[in-house]
């Protein structure tokens, strides 16, 4: 099987997979939760006695609602803008006198100042995480140097990674414009735990080329790029395989946000098990195709 010789309809398959969310992104952006905007969230459960608008009335004679959600068992998520727990206590009050059996299940507010913050930290952390991985991946194989430079092992290992964070914001952009499904900080440690995944599993088929570069099998870099993916595929896939069943077991049994943050993982570790095999190592042949038809230019 010739992997690298396919390796335009994979790069067609990660343009199909990613393009619709980006197009989601630009167009609606991510709903944010409260980690992010700032603002109070609450959950109500038990409603049985009052209608979504009827407690969107009571509500907002203290304050202005920014979203109210109906879920399952009479159960509702209020987003608001930051409120006390004097303000908290008030609306519960309210509620509790149009409906006795009405109970609130949780209750939250963060500032505004604080949800700036992490958003700042959350893209400074993608962005370490990525220059790191880079100098981490060229200093690995500095003895590699030939066809390709260490360090573009890096980039394509960080082009791979940054491909499953943009599938998966995509993802969750489309489910916050249907569902509204909320980002908050949970959202990005899965993005760092992906890009971990989606590296390690590049990092694998690198080292197989290196070792198979320095057996010098002369053979062109295309040909050993495709054996060493061969070599690591079933191990790939197996890893990959046994993590996906595990987060869709913990899938159909979670709830809440915890829920979102198990198919985060889930989505990126399907993105970053493609991106690995069928982006990372045909991405080399690609640059190193470039490199050989620039030198080509300039001899002549």
């Amino acid at each position: 099987m010739n992997i690298i010789k396919k390796r335009r309809i994979f790069y067609l398959l990660s343009a199909c997979m990613i393009i619709p969310g980006i197009i989601s992104f630009a167009l609606h952006g991510l709903h944010l939760g409260i980690d992010f905007t700032g603002g109070s969230r609450m959950e109500f459960g038990n409603v049985t006695q009052l209608q979504k608008d009827e407690l969107q009335q009571i509500i907002e004679k203290t304050t202005p609602v920014v979203l109210i959600q109906e879920k399952e068992n009479n159960e509702y998520l209020v987003r608001t803008n930051p409120i006390s727990q004097q303000q908290n206590n008030k609306i519960v009050a309210s509620i509790q006198e149009k409906d006795k059996n009405a109970k609130q299940l949780s209750f939250e507010t963060i500032g505004a100042t604080i949800g700036s913050e992490t958003t700042h930290k959350a893209f400074l952390a993608v962005l370490i995480a990525s220059l790191m991985i880079t100098g981490y991946i060229a200093y690995v194989f500095r003895e590699v140097s030939k066809p390709l430079a260490s360090w573009k092992y890096g980039v394509a290992a960080v082009v791979a990674l940054l491909h499953d964070v943009v599938f998966v914001v995509g993802v969750f952009s489309i489910l916050g414009k249907i569902w509204h499904v909320e980002v908050d900080a949970l959202f990005i440690t899965a993005l760092l735990t992906v890009m971990g995944f989606s590296v390690h599993d590049s990092i694998v088929v690198f080292d197989r080329i290196r070792e198979n570069l320095k057996k010098e099998l002369h053979l062109p870099f295309e040909e050993i790029v495709n054996v060493s993916l061969l070599e690591t595929l079933n191990r790939s896939l197996n890893t990959s395989i046994s993590t996906l069943l595990v987060l869709f077991t913990l899938l159909l049994f979670s709830e809440g946000t915890l829920r979102w943050f198990i198919l985060a993982l889930f989505v990126g570790v399907l993105s970053g098990t493609f991106s690995s095999l069928f982006n990372a190592s045909p991405l080399l042949v690609t640059w190193n195709n470039w490199d050989q038809k620039r030198k080509k230019k300039l001899k002549k």
